[in-house]
């Protein structure tokens, strides 16, 4: 069965491998099976997660034809938290849903 390995290495760049793996291979199999990882200098360890098509699933997911198997990389900043200080930083005058409005309307509009 043909299974496509991916991993996103930053911003709009992605590292992808073509695997033939045997029916009924789980996640961590395939991934064994890889030289992506070693190819790029990355450990596999416990941080690395597994997800089909956008959806996370754990490593013994078993694997079906044309499946999309993805690997994420922890994150290195909160999402809440890089948003608070982007808000911070910008003001609440110049960020939200009603930065932009006509000059005189009320507020809010």
């Amino acid at each position: 069965m043909g299974v496509i390995l991916v991993m996103c290495l930053g911003p709009r760049v992605t590292d992808e491998e073509k695997l033939s793996l045997a029916h009924g291979c789980t996640a961590s199999q395939a991934l064994q099976s890889s030289v992506l990882l070693a190819r790029l200098g990355i450990v596999p360890g416990p941080e690395l997660e597994f997800g089909v098509w956008g959806r996370k699933v754990g490593a013994n997911h078993v694997l079906r034809d044309g499946d999309r198997l993805e690997l994420y990389r922890p994150l290195l900043v909160d999402p809440k938290v890089a948003r608070r200080a982007r808000f911070a930083a910008q003001g609440a005058r110049a960020a939200g849903l009603f930065a932009r409005r006509r000059s005189g309307a009320k507020a809010g509009y």
